[in-house]
């Protein structure tokens, strides 16, 4: 007796009196089809006799397509077509696993440090995962439409109703749990039921009428929303002056001076109008005349001093963090950036529009006044907002 039962001897638990087979079945490769039995040379139960025999060469390769089970409705794809895919396919995976390495790599390597890093990282991880994951779904679909077989299904339609018994079943159901809540008998809690659900079905309306803008509260609130108080004046007729927020001291255009730098600033009558801070807080800059790009409206600084809202216009966050030397304001909830010295407009981030600048001079004292309203509308888009800034510029720089 050896150690191998199946090449000498009857193997363990072999029936008695049943012949031994003549060869031990081969082992199948995780992955492979399954091949004939080899003991008696038939087909599987249910293979197609013309897939064994399509190809005589299949058991010297042992990569021969698994035959179709006879099933009506299934059609196998063209061999030929088939081999072509799988090369594609594997192409595609091939190329999913470079782009996915190369995608690691950019991570680990390509370091953050500036706007043109940070916008160099973005690209190549956001294209190297797109190449990745397209390459995948590739090689998915390419399997599956030219390698797999083709179905042909049909599902068989069924009365859509429920049989009697089961319908009477749901009504006896019904019934039973309306007896068993009491709401028959106890008129009480029925009726103060039914007044509590009543204005549910008038709430759908009063939401709906809050879209309306074509009533008179409507029109106040779109003219709220456009327009902020630094277009008032005060009582005795003269423009409103900048003072820093939190001391309300005003600002005289001889004493910021030195270039780089920044104020936060509020009108002045206003510092402790949350509503209206919400809206009108500015920050003032102080640049070298020959630093101002053509973005800047140059008749609404005085001496080098620009003044823009404070209000992101992404989504209303307080951009107020300032880089001197590239004269970059940064909003630091999502990172949009503005140029400061070219009209605030956007170089970086999902913010759509740049910053309103605030025309700004001095009176008769050389303080800092508001010399108008903005010509944009501050803080992020809204319905009604439209394009103000072509409109602004088609009205000489007024709403």
């Amino acid at each position: 007796m050896t150690d191998n039962e199946h090449e000498t001897g009857r193997p363990e638990g072999w029936p008695e009196g049943r012949p031994r087979p003549d060869r031990r079945t081969p082992a199948r490769v995780l992955g492979t089809p399954l091949t004939d039995a080899p003991s008696t040379g038939a087909p599987l139960p249910g293979a197609s006799s013309g897939a064994a025999s399509a190809r005589p060469d299949a058991a010297d390769e042992g990569t021969d397509l698994p035959a179709v089970p006879g099933v009506v409705g299934v059609v196998p794809q063209d061999e030929r077509t088939a081999r072509r895919a799988e090369r594609i396919a594997a192409l595609c995976f091939l190329l999913a696993f470079a782009a996915l390495v190369a995608f690691l790599v950019t991570y680990v390597r390509l370091q953050v440090g500036g706007l043109s890093a940070t916008g160099s990282s973005h690209v190549a991880l956001g294209g190297t995962l797109t190449l990745a994951l397209l390459a995948l779904a590739s090689g998915i679909v390419i399997w599956v439409r030219q390698i797999m077989p083709k179905y042909e299904l049909v599902q068989r339609r069924h009365p859509m109703a429920s049989p009697e018994e089961v319908r009477a079943e749901v009504a006896a159901t019904f019934v039973r749990g309306a007896a068993e809540s009491g709401i028959v008998r106890h008129r009480l809690l029925r009726r103060t039921l039914l007044l509590a659900a009543a204005p549910l079905g008038l709430a759908p309306l009063v939401l709906l009428r809050d879209l309306d803008t074509t009533g008179a509260p409507a029109a106040q609130l779109h003219r709220k929303l456009r327009h902020t108080v630094w277009g008032e004046r005060t009582e005795d007729g003269k423009p409103l002056r900048l003072v820093v927020e939190g001391t309300g001291q005003p600002i005289r255009a001889a004493d910021f001076n030195s270039p780089g730098g920044i104020l936060s600033v509020v009108p002045q009558g206003y510092e402790h109008d949350l509503n209206v801070l919400a809206k009108a807080t500015v920050i003032l800059i102080k640049f070298r005349p020959e630093e101002l790009k053509p973005g800047t409206d140059p008749n609404w600084t005085h001496d080098g001093i620009v003044a823009y809202s404070k209000i992101c216009t992404h989504v209303g966050c307080p951009a107020a963090l300032y880089e001197q030397t590239t004269h970059h304001i940064l909003c630091p909830c999502h990172q949009s950036t503005f140029d400061a010295a070219d009209g605030a407009r956007v170089v970086f981030g999902p913010a759509a529009r740049p910053l309103p600048q605030l025309p700004v001079g001095v009176d008769e004292e050389g303080y800092l006044v508001a010399l108008g309203d903005f010509a944009a509308p501050v803080g992020p888009s809204y319905w009604e907002r439209g394009d103000a800034e072509a409109r602004a510029r088609e009205n000489g720089g007024h709403l």
